[in-house]
């Protein structure tokens, strides 16, 4: 259906367009129309049309001036402006307001039905944009809160990299460096610090999902993941490293309203933890707090900074390369933390260059750390006496540069130990399955098998089977067989159907074939060529 406004102060002329829209298109038109400019201004506003056709001379206001009125509140209305010949240099002068067609007095009925169909498949072409756009629209809601999920699972579960959180990120539109995290809390009541009923006020939350996430966003630009136990996760993107006492002061009160609104809609309880700001290496510790704020406190809102919670540091303390160089030795990144290592020994070199007793108290503290880190990770074993040397040798050191050289060694060789660990245990898996496999070659061996032999999954196992072996687990146990059937066929004299069963063939034909791709002879052949 197509609504059209007609705009003449002629009757003749608006009973010559009813009839010819009438008969053209039927019933798929609702026509109405106005005498005057004030009152086609007045029909617009209550009527709506798709298309209008305008004559520029009418009573009152003029048609150029109703068309400009008109946009005003209709901003997808298709003009097309009707003129006497030798009004049309003037009608010229409604271009701006996006005129379809200008249609000469008297019109032709071929002209005008023309110019009506083109209006019309434009406003289809709208239609169906608007359409389109509306399940795109439809789409993203269910996408875009699985891949907020996602990232906030990744941050507080450590399960990424660096480029993994860029990508959801990107994907999310988010494009400042630092946020701070809520944790949303939930029960039937507050006794103390401590919500009643959190399994059944978490299936509550559950099915009040939707709305209570509408109601979060609400509250500002943000992430939110997915229930977990009474608990909400919700990242807050934050342009700077801190926040001032005054957006803290606001933060709260629109938090505190957050949790009325959210008690009033869905008759559930709400506390809200409210972490300081941090960087993205930062914001699992950060939800952390958030959540240890609510633990301390009766208040139905928390923020860290308001409670006796973590560690404050000086303001040009560079936490940022403490956390980022843990977090490295923490994954064995050896690269990540030598660099990270180095950075922050020349923070210290520059920012505090006279200050060597507190530089060898900071490298000593580091390393100690670290070390317990690798010890803990790597299946190392302590040894009492291992660090004996450590303060005569940083007390005996006034050279910044051997301080540096002694912290960054030892901060590589923390991590080394990390990753070298889980190269052990790759290659401790391999060698089981190499070993398991050159000594059942002769059954049905499967991925699966060898898999649950050494109690990981197919999908990982296959993964790190290439990885180290650099062969797919079907090439290298076909290898494994074609040389056992090689030996076979040069120092005995068992038959050709005997050795395809040892070397685990079932069927001979398939043997020779497997035989000849991988050795470029057939096993009659090899076996006559090692004979001459």
């Amino acid at each position: 259906m197509y609504k059209i406004m007609l705009a003449d102060d002629e009757g003749i002329v608006i009973d010559s367009l009813k009839f010819i829209i009438e008969k053209e298109f039927k019933d798929c038109c609702d026509v109405q129309y106005a005498k005057t400019g004030r009152s086609v201004i007045e029909l617009a506003e209550t009527f709506r049309p798709d298309i209008a056709i305008m004559d520029i001379q009418m009573p009152g206001i003029n048609g150029i001036d109703a068309m400009k009125e008109i946009r005003k509140t209709n901003s997808n209305i298709i003009f097309i402006v009707m003129s006497a010949y030798d009004q049309f240099s003037y009608a010229k002068e409604s271009i701006s307001l996006g005129v379809l067609e200008y249609l000469n007095k008297p019109m032709e009925k071929a002209k005008i039905v023309a110019t009506l169909q083109k209006a019309m498949g434009l406003i289809d072409a709208q239609r169906k944009k608007r359409s389109d756009d509306l399940i795109i629209k439809e789409k993203l809601e269910t996408v875009v809160p699985v891949i907020e999920s996602g990232l906030i699972y990744n941050i507080l579960l450590h399960e990424y990299f660096e480029q993994d959180i860029e990508n959801y990120k990107t994907m999310l539109g988010i494009t400042t460096k630092y946020a701070y995290m809520l944790a949303v809390v939930c029960g039937d009541e507050q006794q103390g610090n401590y919500m009643t009923n959190a399994l059944g006020s978490s299936v509550k939350m559950q099915i009040h999902y939707k709305e209570v996430r509408n109601m979060i966003k609400e509250h500002g630009s943000c992430i939110v993941g997915t229930v977990m136990s009474n608990k909400l996760a919700v990242l807050v993107p934050f342009e700077r490293p801190k926040m001032t006492y005054d957006e803290r002061i606001v933060l709260i009160e629109k938090t505190r309203e957050l949790v009325h609104m959210l008690r009033k809609k869905t008759d559930i309880r709400f506390r809200i933890g409210i972490s300081t700001v941090s960087n993205g290496k930062g914001l699992a510790q950060a939800y952390s707090d958030a959540c240890h704020a609510l633990m301390i406190t009766t208040s139905s809102v928390a923020h860290v900074d308001d409670l006796p919670i973590g560690c404050e540091y000086e303001d040009n303390y560079p936490v940022h390369l403490e956390k980022g160089l843990f977090a490295a030795v923490d994954r064995g990144d050896v690269n990540g933390a030598t660099a990270t290592a180095k950075a922050f020994f020349e923070w210290m070199e520059t920012t505090h260059p006279e200050s060597i007793m507190e530089i060898r108290t900071k490298i000593l503290e580091f390393v100690l750390r670290a070390e317990t880190q690798a010890y803990e990770k790597s299946g190392l074993t302590y040894q009492f006496h291992s660090r004996s040397n450590y303060i005569p040798t940083i007390m005996q050191t006034n050279d910044l540069g051997q301080l540096k050289n002694w912290f960054v060694d030892k901060m590589m060789l923390a991590s080394q130990n990390i990753a070298n660990q889980n190269e052990r245990k790759s290659e401790s898996i391999i060698e089981q399955a190499k070993k398991y496999i050159n000594e059942n070659f002769a059954k049905d061996l499967s991925l699966d098998e060898v898999s649950r032999m050494v109690n990981i999954s197919p999908y990982y196992f296959s993964k790190i089977f290439k990885e180290e072996t650099g062969e797919k687990f079907i090439d290298y146990m076909t290898n494994v067989r074609i040389e056992k059937a090689k030996d076979l066929l040069s120092h005995t004299e068992y038959s050709m159907k005997e050795i395809c069963g040892i070397c685990g063939y079932a069927d001979p034909n398939y043997f020779s074939r497997t035989f000849k791709k991988n050795v470029g002879l057939t096993p009659t052949e090899y076996k006559e060529r090692g004979q001459k």
